[in-house]
């Protein structure tokens, strides 16, 4: 099963923005994601329609940050994804029936649950203004070894 990396992929190109002056347009984001405009224009649609977004059309246009990027968790970003399945794992339901199967699942059922509330509240609590602090530091230390 292929896992849904949007996620993973907003981030990045939110990172790329924050360090860019300037609109950024979907194919300068597909460069640094390694994919295509299309699929940038798709997803910062949905992003647009959740307001963290803009863009601008023409030929100093692009894509710019709408929000404080502190106020921006990563909970919002995956609401605003619609919400994709946290885990690639699941249950069989292939026969209902089956008490054997109706026991895993409900063990497997709460797991899942506990499991998935408890990364959506740790994406509460970080935003993007945290990642970004992380990778200035990153960047920081990397400009440290090369000196």
């Amino acid at each position: 099963m292929k896992h849904d990396s949007r996620l993973s992929s907003v981030l990045h190109a939110l990172l790329h923005m924050a360090e860019h002056h300037g609109p950024m347009t979907s194919e300068a984001l597909g460069k640094c994601l390694g994919t295509n405009p299309v699929v940038v224009r798709r997803t910062m649609g949905l992003l647009r329609k959740a307001r963290l977004v803009s863009s601008d059309r023409g030929h100093a246009g692009g894509w710019r940050i709408a929000v404080d990027l502190s106020a921006v968790t990563l909970r919002q970003l995956h609401e605003a994804l619609g919400e994709p399945a946290i885990f690639a794992i699941g249950n069989r339901n292939e026969t209902p029936e089956c008490l054997v199967e109706q026991s895993v699942n409900a063990a497997l059922d709460d797991a899942f649950a506990e499991a998935e509330a408890l990364l959506l509240e740790r994406f509460a609590h970080v935003t993007i203004a945290d990642l970004a602090a992380d990778f200035a530091r990153r960047h920081a230390d990397r400009r440290k070894q090369k000196d």
